[in-house]
C-alpha cells in the first residue's frame, strides 16, 4: 500500500530527519558531473552524493586513494550547478581530514565555498572526533560512513562484508552512536550485517542510509553507473542493474562506426 510523501522543493539535511521520522525512505545515489546530475535531480532522487568513488568510475583508479581535494572540487562544482532539489554531499578525499583537524577544516570550507554543496563526507568513528568536531563548529553539516571504508583499503586488504564478527560488531555500534553524538546529521552503513545495520538505524535518530546493509535501514545509496549498468564489470550481491546502458551504447557506437564507413551516415537529410 502506498502512502504519500512530501514535496520538498529543496531536500536539507532536517528534511531527511522528517524522512526517517515518518518512516519514508531516503534515496541517494551518486553524480559526478552536470550532465548526469540534471538526470538524477529531475528523477527526485533526494541526496546526490559526490562520492570519491569518482577515483574509480571516472578516472579508472583501483582503490578511492588517489582522487585529490582539487578534483573533487571540479566534480561537485558541476553536480551543484544541476541539481535543483537534491541536497549534494561531497566525500573529503583520503589525505584531506585524517591527521589534522585543522587540515579537515580547510578541506571543507574549500569544499563548500568553491564547490557550493551543502555537506561533507567522511569515512570513521572515534579515530576522526576531532576531525568532524572542528568541521561541524564551523557550521558544515557532516554525514558519518562506517562499515567498509574504502579509503582504508590497503589497512584492511580486502572488500568482503565488515563487522561480522562480535568484537568489530561492537565498535562499529559504539562508533555510529559516537557520531550522532557529535552532531553527525546521516550515517552511511557499506557492506555489513543487515541484522546490525538494522540494530544502529533503530539506535540512532539520525537517518540511517545503507549500501549492501539490507531493507531495515532508512535509505539506500547506489552509484549511478552501477545502477545503469554503465559499469559491467563490478557485480556485488547488493547491486541492481535497472539498465544495461554499457551494452546499448556500445551497440550504438558500433552502428554509426558502420554507417560511417559506409558512407551511409550522414545522408541527403543531414546535410545543408
Amino acid at each position: 500500500m502506498s502512502k504519500s510523501v512530501k514535496d520538498y522543493k529543496r531536500v536539507t539535511t532536517n528534511s531527511l530527519f522528517e524522512m526517517k521520522a515518518s518512516k519514508e525512505k531516503i534515496t541517494m545515489l551518486t553524480a559526478y558531473d552536470y550532465s548526469m546530475a540534471t538526470v538524477v535531480d529531475a528523477a527526485h532522487v533526494d541526496v546526490i552524493l559526490v562520492g570519491d568513488s569518482a577515483s574509480n568510475v571516472m578516472s579508472g583508479h583501483e582503490t578511492t586513494v588517489p582522487i585529490t581535494l582539487d578534483q573533487m572540487i571540479y566534480h561537485a562544482s558541476g553536480v551543484v550547478r544541476a541539481s535543483k532539489r537534491a541536497l549534494v554531499v561531497v566525500d573529503l578525499p583520503f589525505g584531506s581530514y585524517q591527521s589534522d583537524s585543522q587540515e579537515a577544516l580547510r578541506s571543507s570550507i574549500r569544499i563548500m565555498k568553491e564547490s557550493g554543496s551543502h555537506a561533507v563526507k567522511m569515512e570513521g568513528g572515534k579515530e576522526i572526533e576531532k576531525s568532524i568536531t572542528k568541521i561541524l563548529n564551523a557550521g558544515i553539516p557532516v554525514m558519518g560512513h562506517l562499515g567498509l571504508t574504502p579509503q582504508s583499503i590497503y589497512k584492511f586488504g580486502t572488500y568482503s562484508v565488515r563487522a561480522k564478527e562480535e568484537e568489530e560488531a561492537k565498535k562499529l555500534l559504539s562508533d555510529a552512536k559516537k557520531l550522532e553524538e557529535l552532531g553527525c546529521f546521516a550515517l552511511v552503513l557499506e557492506k555489513i550485517p543487515s541484522k546490525l545495520a538494522k540494530q544502529v538505524a533503530q539506535q540512532l535518530t539520525i537517518p540511517v542510509i545503507g549500501i549492501g546493509a539490507g531493507a531495515d535501514v532508512d535509505g539506500q545509496v547506489l552509484v549511478i553507473h552501477d545502477l545503469i549498468g554503465l559499469t559491467n564489470e563490478f557485480n556485488p550481491r547488493f547491486l541492481r542493474r535497472y539498465m544495461n546502458l554499457y551494452e546499448d551504447m556500445k551497440k550504438a557506437i558500433e552502428k554509426y562506426v558502420s554507417d560511417v564507413k559506409s558512407v551511409d551516415f550522414p545522408n541527403q537529410n543531414e546535410q545543408y
